[in-house]
């Protein structure tokens, strides 16, 4: 009688907990639940690629730098600007007479065709 008491008891336990990993297993393919992981993937893949394009970008920062620097050297940019040359003249693109510094001009414009 022990005999069959513990193949049953065997049985039993072996039913539950075969019954157990298939509620599992269902519960993990239902479509919310596969969803969620998707989900999850794709966030941690969208992370992994942002880290990525992150180092990428400081690599190109670093780089550009250093090969302006290396063409700035070649160029002679870079070299120290002489105190003795003139400063860059500057012109005003639209002539502004209420300016002082425009009052002897006459305030006619000119006609080209008038030396004719």
């Amino acid at each position: 009688m022990f005999r069959r008491t513990f193949w049953f008891t065997s049985g039993v336990a072996a039913g539950v907990w075969a019954t157990t990993k298939v509620n599992r297993k269902l519960r993990r393919l239902t479509p919310e639940s596969l969803a969620a992981t998707a989900a999850n993937k794709a966030i941690d893949a969208g992370q992994r690629l942002k880290d990525r394009a992150v180092e990428f970008a400081v690599d190109v920062r670093d780089n550009m730098a250093r090969r302006e620097a290396e063409l700035g050297d070649a160029l002679g940019l870079n070299a120290p600007v002489d105190p003795e040359l003139p400063a860059p003249r500057r012109y005003a693109a639209i002539e502004n007479r209420t300016n002082p510094k425009y009052a002897d001009r006459t305030a006619h414009s000119y006609n080209r065709n008038e030396d004719h």
